[in-house]
């Protein structure tokens, strides 16, 4: 396969394929890749399509430069300059409150639910919503000058897109209210012992690192794939004999695969399987 660049619509947002592997790179360096007008609506519709392309068998996230996602731009909020005139009117509460339901239902739950494994790799802070971007994915590597902050608090918030869901079932109710109430950072080391992140390495060696586990996980068969990521996923909010009902289906679909014939017959000639998602 040829590396291939995705057009995203703004150079805020790079994305390129290269054997199975997207990588997406969030690209504001001198804003510590605070999220934007451009930069999110550009990463929805590139996880929308990134999740239907066949070429795509596992995505990283990550940031440039030294951060992986600040979060929200502060500069923006509600300390910054009053909108102009033409801004129009201010939305009404209700109407305020639907738009972020959907904004974080087409970009937290749309990475969460995303179809192909995904990988956060973090060279430096993840804050706020930028927090729950790495906490959406379903691994994460970690520099070692990396960490992660829910930060809201330091601006008067509550806290969105997501995290306090996601923390919790990483670290558990105690602690995730603990990270929230105080936004303390959590360091590397301590993200790794309490299972925020999955590995730890040293800054210059995380892009490879992330590339061989990502290229790893994409050799793999993406049908079983998809259906281990929904047991998991689903397991989280349903009971056991939900869990064994769900199992079953998938299981026997896998069955069913030509990546499955291709396993047991590359077992039996004792060779490396090639799949192709069918």
């Amino acid at each position: 396969m040829t590396r291939t660049t995705v057009e995203t619509g703004t150079d805020q947002l790079l994305c390129e394929i290269d054997a199975g592997l997207a990588t997406i790179t969030l690209n504001r360096p001198d804003k510590r890749n605070a999220l934007s007008n451009q930069l999110t609506p550009a990463l929805r519709q590139t996880l929308l399509n990134l999740d239907t392309d066949p070429a795509v068998r596992c995505v990283v996230i990550t940031g440039a430069g030294r951060a992986f996602c600040s979060g929200g731009d502060v500069s923006g909020m509600g300390g910054g300059a009053p909108a102009a005139p033409s801004a129009g009117p201010r939305p009404t509460l209700d109407d305020a409150i639907r738009k972020l339901q959907h904004g974080q239902e087409t970009l937290t739950l749309r990475l969460f639910d995303l179809t192909k494994p995904t990988i956060a790799a973090l060279p430096g802070a993840a804050a706020g919503a930028g927090m729950s971007i790495a906490l959406a994915c379903d691994l994460r590597i970690a520099a070692q000058s990396a960490f992660i902050t829910t930060a809201f608090a330091n601006i008067g918030l509550s806290g969105d897109y997501g995290g306090s869901w996601l923390l919790t079932q990483l670290v558990g109710v105690a602690r995730a209210k603990e990270l929230y109430y105080t936004g303390r950072r959590v360091g590397a080391d301590e993200g790794l012992a309490l299972g925020i992140f999955n590995e730890v390495v040293a800054d210059e060696d995380l892009q490879a690192r992330t590339k061989a586990l990502a290229q790893t996980i994409a050799s793999g068969p993406p049908v079983a794939l998809r259906y281990m990521k929904e047991n998991l996923n689903r397991a989280v909010g349903t009971d056991l004999r939900s869990a064994l009902a769900l199992e079953a289906d998938r299981m026997v679909r896998c069955t069913r695969t030509e990546d499955h014939r291709e396993a047991v017959q590359a077992f039996i000639g004792k060779r490396k399987p090639t799949f192709h998602g069918k």
